[in-house]
């Protein structure tokens, strides 16, 4: 059984096509520029040559069209005909209040995504566009099926997902925490399940999704209890552009002074805020550790001030918890940085939380953890389409 597994953008399509047999991506790809110009499809089948097409992409059926075209092609595909995929699984970013697990798409499921693009307007309509233009370029017989990115943290109690606004607030416009990179957080933690070999039920995991956009999650077996990000994805620590937690009064302090509109001070606290904002440098974190290491204090401050408050997320959580028995770092960051590893958890040896620096330089899924550490510290890759096709594979099996 072949899962085709889209996460739709504004004016981008990343795409897998996965083997559930032996769940092995088959080919995985991007389409760029979607309704702009210069459109381009990048197409890279496992075990043949890569393929670049630059074509013009009106809208994001013509981007499937194309997908679909090149997974069939037979130069760079991978498959002979449309009628191997069983299903399509589609990374959705805001399922709200109403989705606390993947489903099956259907109208009803539609509708109620087009209520949650209100949370979020950059991504839940693109979702839509992709699942509208599935169902034209391959009919509606193919099943969908939705994975949302808030359903994992749906689990937190009342206490740890609502804000000290007027209540009324929340009853009539929902708003709350909510949480993000959910399918990130479940997969790596039951990854550490397996690492363990005891259920997830029986152990409190803390997981660290470190990236552009980063967050944290307390993960109590089995459940989330309490997540970084928060109504928006703006919530938490500091990021790649986004500002993380701030004291709100600082918003009109700054609309009033500076003339800002609500689309300036958004934009400001979105896109030019984070480590960019605070280095001057850039958001990249590579270029952030070459400007440091050449004597940029900006960078450097950047770089310690992300890195300090992964460190409280941690202590924190584990308050929240009870103790931990795992970390668990994942995403670009937390799987290829070495130095933010390090120094996400220095001085916690009183926690019982202690790295070892020699293991922490190997690179993939790897036991980081120092021999009198009381926590393990692992390095897991996520595989947030694997998650996704596992879902869509299990409910189109259970329908």
């Amino acid at each position: 059984m072949k899962i085709f597994v889209i996460n739709a953008g504004s004016s981008s399509l990343k795409y897998q096509l996965i083997d559930m047999a032996t769940e092995e991506v088959m080919a995985k790809g991007l389409c760029e520029r979607i309704g702009i110009e210069g459109s381009k499809l990048t197409h890279k089948p496992t075990g043949k040559n890569p393929f670049e097409a630059e074509k013009p992409m009106p809208s994001h059926t013509d981007a499937i069209k194309m997908v679909l075209d090149a997974l069939c092609d037979k130069d760079h595909g991978v498959i002979s005909s449309l009628s191997e995929i069983s299903a399509v699984g589609h990374r959705v970013v805001h399922g709200g209040e109403t989705f606390s697990c993947s489903t099956i798409i259907n109208e009803d499921v539609k509708r109620a995504l087009e209520i949650c693009s209100e949370f979020a307007p950059l991504h839940n309509p693109a979702n839509l566009i992709g699942i509208n233009a599935i169902e034209e370029a391959m009919g509606k017989d193919v099943p969908q099926v939705g994975v949302f990115d808030t359903a994992f943290h749906q689990t937190m109690p009342s206490k740890a997902f609502m804000y000290g606004i007027p209540y009324k607030y929340y009853e009539k416009d929902k708003i709350r925490r909510y949480g993000f990179h959910g399918t990130s957080h479940r997969f790596v933690s039951g990854e550490a399940a397996k690492f363990f070999g005891k259920p997830i039920e029986e152990l409190k995991i803390i997981t660290v999704h470190l990236g552009n956009g980063s967050s944290v999650a307390a993960v109590k077996y089995g459940k989330v209890i309490d997540t970084s990000m928060g109504f928006t994805p703006l919530a938490g620590m500091l990021m790649g552009t986004r500002c993380g937690c701030i004291d709100p009064a600082i918003i009109p302090i700054l609309m009033d002074k500076y003339n800002m509109s609500t689309s300036d001070v958004n934009n400001m606290m979105n896109k030019d805020s984070g480590v960019y904002g605070i280095s001057g440098v850039s958001s990249d974190f590579r270029d952030l550790a070459v400007a440091a290491s050449e004597g940029n204090k900006r960078a450097q401050l950047a770089l310690d001030m992300f890195t300090y408050q992964t460190k409280s997320y941690i202590a924190a959580y584990a308050a929240a918890m009870g103790g931990v028995d795992a970390i668990v770092f994942t995403a670009g960051i937390g799987e290829n940085s070495p130095s933010i590893r390090e120094a996400a958890v220095e001085d916690m040896e009183f926690m019982g939380i202690k790295i070892d620096k020699d293991k922490n330089q190997i690179r993939g899924t790897v036991d980081v953890t120092a021999p009198d550490s009381k926590t393990k510290i692992l390095v897991i890759p996520t595989n947030e389409e694997l998650m996704i096709a596992k879902d869509t594979l299990q409910l189109i099996d259970n329908k």
